[in-house]
């Protein structure tokens, strides 16, 4: 049974781990793995994950069995800074869901969904009234998940990786 709860800076280095062992399941299929590497050094390594967990504007949230992440979850308060997505999201205030991630062998499980609740939770404990998130367009299992998690695509935006602009819905719900 896992537990799901907000991480520590303790868990940085698994933190870190995790995301690179499940980063690229959400990339498209033509990402390089030069792209992914310079994405998980730039954005998901250590010392990042470090700088999210001290920022009073994120929360991120863990999945673990007996001291094993298995998934994690980072909702950001706050407007989007985007210009796209603040035309496509209607609700205010919002939270983005940043990251929503779970080990392939834990796919299926209900692990996904047990995190998005808790993160869904969190974003309204800090006064959210919607919620958001981008994923690519190819990325058809996840955009399955997060409809089923009573997501609807808003709009749409551009997310740059390894030098390639990827095309992403910008999905919605109400908390």
């Amino acid at each position: 049974m896992s537990t799901v709860r907000v991480a520590t800076t303790a868990d940085a280095p698994a933190l870190a781990e995790l995301a690179a062992a499940t980063f690229e399941l959400a990339c498209p299929p033509d990402t390089t793995a030069a792209a992914v590497e310079e994405f998980l050094r730039d954005v998901l390594a250590e010392a990042n994950f470090r700088d999210y967990l001290a920022d009073p504007d994120r929360v991120v949230l863990v999945a673990d069995v007996e001291d094993a992440l298995l998934g994690y979850t980072m909702v950001n308060f706050g407007d989007p800074i985007d210009p796209e997505v603040s035309a496509a999201v209607g609700l205010r205030p919002t939270a983005e869901v940043s990251k929503c991630y779970v080990r392939a062998g834990f796919h299926g499980r209900g692990l996904a969904a047990a995190l998005m609740t808790a993160t869904l939770h969190v974003a309204r404990e800090h006064g959210a009234v919607g919620a958001w998130l981008g994923v690519n367009e190819l990325n058809a299992r996840a955009i399955r998940f997060y409809e089923k998690q009573g997501f609807a695509r808003v709009g749409r935006k551009t997310f740059l990786l390894g030098g390639v602009l990827e095309n992403d819905y910008v999905l919605e719900r109400p908390l």
